[in-house]
């Protein structure tokens, strides 16, 4: 809960993959608060008030994905609207004349986009959502130490740079620091 907090304010690509985790993790621990709470929120130095309401965060994360059907795959629904919000202002920042510095990130990762969705099939339902799936997957094959490939790192590059100029736009929108373009 903390950590989501600070990545949901700093950076909207990192809370996307951060909280994908934690669905996975949840998952992992069969839905069941007890072990979660002895596994992750105990190793939290907080104040017992702070770690109470990390539980309370967790058990609302278990029932949320319970009701929607999450006990196997899949994620929140609120974490699939704001995958969409984000490819929305992707496109918008693609098709608006100013922003020939994301149309050059775009151009640079758009190659790797199309192929990781040609690998991944129909299941990945646009290009943002293609990009975060990419580094989610990537960051748990270095989590396992599994071996990967200089192409593989390279593409994922693409993704990691694309998606930090979109989260930076993205939260300065968000702030009304900048306007929708």
């Amino acid at each position: 809960m903390l950590i989501a907090r600070e990545k949901r304010i700093t950076n909207i690509a990192e809370f996307i993959l951060y909280m994908w985790q934690v669905e996975d993790i949840i998952r992992a621990s069969g839905f069941d608060i007890d072990l979660i709470e002895k596994n992750i929120i105990s190793k939290y130095k907080q104040p017992n008030e702070v770690l109470f309401e990390i539980r309370d965060w967790y058990s609302g994360l278990i029932k949320s994905m319970k009701e929607e059907g999450l006990e196997k795959k899949g994620h929140l629904a609120f974490l699939n609207s704001l995958v969409r919000d984000f490819n929305d202002l992707h496109i918008r920042l693609l098709n608006h004349s100013d922003e020939q510095e994301y149309r050059l990130l775009y151009n640079q990762s758009r190659p790797n986009i199309e192929a990781f969705m040609a690998k991944t099939g129909s299941r990945i339902s646009n290009e943002i959502e293609a990009c975060l799936t990419g580094l989610y997957g990537f960051l748990m094959m270095r989590l396992k130490n599994k071996e990967i490939f200089k192409e593989t790192a390279e593409a994922i590059s693409t993704f990691s740079s694309l998606l930090a100029y979109l989260s930076k736009r993205f939260l300065e929108i968000e702030k009304g620091e900048e306007e929708l373009p």
